[in-house]
């Protein structure tokens, strides 16, 4: 088994994490159905969870993956560049991310859960 390799976060994120999980939009509680208890090949997600100076909405250690669910809010240009930030951060730190708008979860479950099994099955063959 390889070693994990360490994520650094900062932690005067937890407490906002942990906030952002007690107030989920209803998109994140609609994956998070499909996410939780390793129903996605056996993989353990977890919510809200700090990496570096950010939270993403959704990460999987083992996959290295995180998972951003983007409503209203990321239709803003301000709101684009931060993502685009975190999302170089997170890729420096060795972390794939994924990326849906809360429309397509709500509307497009099954193409979103596609994307995430393809997604883990490319990375099945590469281990």
């Amino acid at each position: 088994m390889k070693k994990r390799k360490i994520i650094p976060y900062d932690p005067k994120l937890k407490a906002y994490a942990r906030s952002l999980r007690n107030n989920s939009t209803k998109a994140e509680i609609y994956l998070w159905l499909k996410l939780k208890g390793k129903q996605m090949h056996g993989y353990d997600f977890h919510r809200q969870k700090p990496i570096d100076r950010f939270i993403v909405d959704f990460f999987c250690y083992e996959l290295m993956l995180g998972i951003e669910l983007d409503g209203f809010t990321h239709e803003s240009i301000e709101v684009q560049r931060k993502d685009e930030i975190k999302e170089k951060r997170l890729n420096q730190l060795g972390v794939s991310v994924l990326r849906f708008t809360d429309a397509e979860v709500k509307t497009q479950m099954e193409s979103v859960l596609r994307a995430i099994l393809d997604y883990i099955e490319d990375y099945e063959k590469e281990i």
